[in-house]
């Protein structure tokens, strides 16, 4: 990740996603390594490849780690966060954690960012849906996206918004948001 990762919001998104995907992945009998290192290098290659295009992210990410070595399931599961370019669409519980965890971390640091305390530490669900509603905050932030990949994966869109919001909240020191 540091090689390619040179941003560090880029890296604190990364180590978000991570730590989403480690809480998820008991839930779902899958092993928190390997969703882990999913979360983690899902982004690795953005700064390179910023497009998200045949050509681009993630497709040449995927190339890369695949030269190292990188197992199939992982690599796919990379792929599907993508699905709109790679045309691999989220079937394992990990692919759909992936796809719903990606932007709500980035919505979570949105809010926490115009809060007094900037910290995610006195953030609370009922504060991230108040922003929720209100369209014009965070305006790239596809809500229809991540409510329709909650729902795939089978979690109610308050209990997954508190489930990366604990998750965040244990690395909230390491991302300089505690």
């Amino acid at each position: 990740m540091t090689e390619y990762t040179q941003s560090d919001s880029l890296r604190r998104h990364m180590q978000s996603v991570e730590a989403a995907m480690r809480a998820y992945a008991p839930r779902f009998g899958g092993d928190v390594e390997t969703w882990g290192l999913v979360g983690l290098l899902h982004d690795f290659d953005y700064e390179r490849y910023p497009n998200v295009a045949e050509d681009g992210h993630p497709v040449m990410g995927v190339k890369i780690l695949r030269e190292r070595g990188l197992d199939e399931v992982l690599l796919r599961a990379i792929l599907s966060h993508a699905c709109e370019v790679t045309g691999v669409q989220p079937q394992s519980d990990m692919e759909k954690a992936l796809v719903a965890v990606d932007e709500l971390t980035g919505f979570i640091v949105a809010v926490a960012l115009v809060r007094p305390s900037k910290s995610l530490m006195d953030l609370e669900v009922s504060s991230i849906k108040k922003k929720w509603k209100d369209k014009a905050f965070a305006a790239p932030v596809d809500r229809k996206h991540i409510e329709a990949a909650a729902e795939a994966l089978g979690v109610p869109l308050d209990e997954h918004i508190q489930v990366v919001l604990t998750a965040m909240k244990g690395i909230a020191a390491e991302i300089g948001m505690g």
